[in-house]
């Protein structure tokens, strides 16, 4: 036991400022979130994350469930024939689909994909169940697991092979309505994201070329992380009628003629996860916002013999005072200090002290995971105090974010100045025309930066593009991205 306090004191070698990649590794290990298997890309998550993607799926099910949809599962497997039907879709995902080609011995008649994701299987039912405008919408949504074999390498929850998520999938008799719900699913997913993981958000529409393969637009949340890089959080999609006139979506409207459909689909992951881990957490380990901690408090007493008794029934006392969320640590064969790092890697919001000076004065002493903040409290106001700390906690983590994000957007008017906020590790502001082909020149020519997204409710300007010299449409950000 002795090495392993010793070997768990050593906590996080890496300091996050000086390499990101090494620390971020490091804590994601030490804090029980993950372990790696024999298949590159396809990671365990343990107990600890599977909880944290549990109050994500809790708050977001809860969320749209409000607005009407209900959830459903649909097959892992997709015949090819499926998957090819709308051809731009498969062009964007083809490179990415696993295939199973043989049940045992016998090679299958039809290759099956495992799905990328579930447009082509789930649309092919619902031309089956919307036959009039009385079935509409039709909103439905689904938990599942996505394989997508990425040839980059595999950062855990960041870039997996293997990853959960949650698919939405909706039917709109009008254009109109599909708008409108595209754009409700990307507020409830602000919501998630600013509210419940205290991650700060870019609001905006993806470039031509970044949108989602066979949809007409794609809307999406994104941020920075510590690296410099942006990484999207996630994006709703609108699909046009593409994926009704391939399918067959059709319904009679209230004049009795025949119509296609209009689509929505949307949806986040695990990536989420990591998100979450990499930007709030410090040289020590996690830091995890209240509202998402499985442990949002836990109590250490400080035990010698002669008062160990009397300490463990105060700590037992406060643990029934403050409910489930709270931890009470009472091994006895760890030493205080081991507790301490033990949960300060884990991200826990809050340590709560008790020692047989606190009985005797009546107090406690809690200390922040945020800050670090060391505070007295008298035993009468426990309850009051820790429920006024988390939430301070919670809103501190926000503004921290939100103030390292702001300070990573520079604005760059021109291609020399966005090549230097690209190679100072930050987002480029910049005037931009759209077009593809300067997407891919842009890429190209500095060192890897594209579109991260396209700001909403933008004034007209009159400016050139930052790289083409052609009348500017828009501002845009710009970054390397995950």
């Amino acid at each position: 036991m002795k090495k392993q306090e010793k070997r768990q004191e050593k906590g996080v070698s890496a300091k996050k400022s000086d390499n990101f990649s090494e620390w971020y590794t490091q804590v994601i290990q030490k804090a029980e979130l993950m372990e790696y298997t024999k298949v590159s890309g396809c990671m365990v998550l343990r107990p600890y994350a599977y909880e944290i993607w549990e109050k994500a799926q809790a708050f977001f099910d809860k969320e749209i469930k409000k607005i009407g949809v209900k959830n459903a599962s649909f097959p892992l497997l997709i015949p090819e024939e499926l998957l090819n039907k709308e051809k731009e879709h498969i062009k964007g995902f083809n490179p990415e689909v696993a295939w199973v080609t043989h049940a045992g011995s016998s090679k299958l008649q039809e290759k099956l994909a495992i799905r990328p994701t579930s447009e082509t299987i789930i649309y092919d039912t619902y031309k089956k169940w919307v036959r009039s405008y009385n079935d509409l919408p039709l909103l439905i949504n689904q938990w599942c697991n996505i394989v997508r074999w990425e040839f980059k390498h595999p950062v855990p929850f960041l870039r997996t092979r293997e990853f959960l998520w949650q698919e939405g999938h909706t039917v709109h008799a009008t254009e109109k309505d599909m708008d409108k719900f595209a754009m409700k699913i990307l507020t409830i997913y602000i919501k998630l994201f600013e509210e419940l993981y205290a991650i700060p958000v870019l609001k905006g529409s993806k470039s031509e070329k970044e949108k989602f393969a066979g949809a007409d637009y794609t809307v999406s949340v994104e941020t920075v992380f510590p690296d410099g890089k942006a990484i999207q959080g996630a994006t709703s999609h609108g699909l046009g009628q593409n994926f009704s006139k391939s399918f067959g979506i059709k319904f009679t409207d209230e004049k009795e003629k025949k119509k296609f459909a209009w689509q929505t689909s949307w949806g986040f992951s695990t990536r989420s996860l990591g998100m979450l881990f990499g930007i709030h957490g410090d040289d020590k380990g996690l830091v995890l916002p209240p509202k998402v901690a499985p442990i949002q408090a836990v109590i250490v007493p400080i035990i010698f013999e002669k008062t160990k008794n009397k300490v463990l029934k105060k700590a037992k006392e406060i643990k029934k005072s403050l409910g489930a969320a709270v931890e009470l640590d009472d091994r006895d064969n760890y030493s205080p200090g081991w507790k301490f790092n033990q949960w300060e890697m884990k991200g826990v919001p809050l340590r709560i002290e008790v020692g047989p000076k606190d009985v005797e004065k009546k107090q406690i002493v809690v200390v922040r995971r945020d800050t670090g903040e060391k505070i007295f409290v008298k035993e009468k106001d426990v309850k009051k105090k820790v429920k006024a700390l988390l939430d301070d906690i919670q809103k501190n983590l926000f503004k921290k974010a939100k103030k390292f994000l702001d300070e990573s957007i520079v604005q760059a008017d021109d291609f020399d100045a966005l090549k230097s906020v690209i190679k100072a590790k930050k987002i480029a502001y910049s005037p931009w025309c759209g077009e593809v082909d300067c997407e891919d020149w842009l890429k190209d020519k500095s060192g890897g930066a594209k579109s991260v997204n396209i700001p909403f409710k933008q004034k007209k300007i009159k400016k050139k593009c930052v790289q083409c010299e052609k009348k500017a449409n828009f501002y845009a950000y710009f970054a390397k991205s995950y």
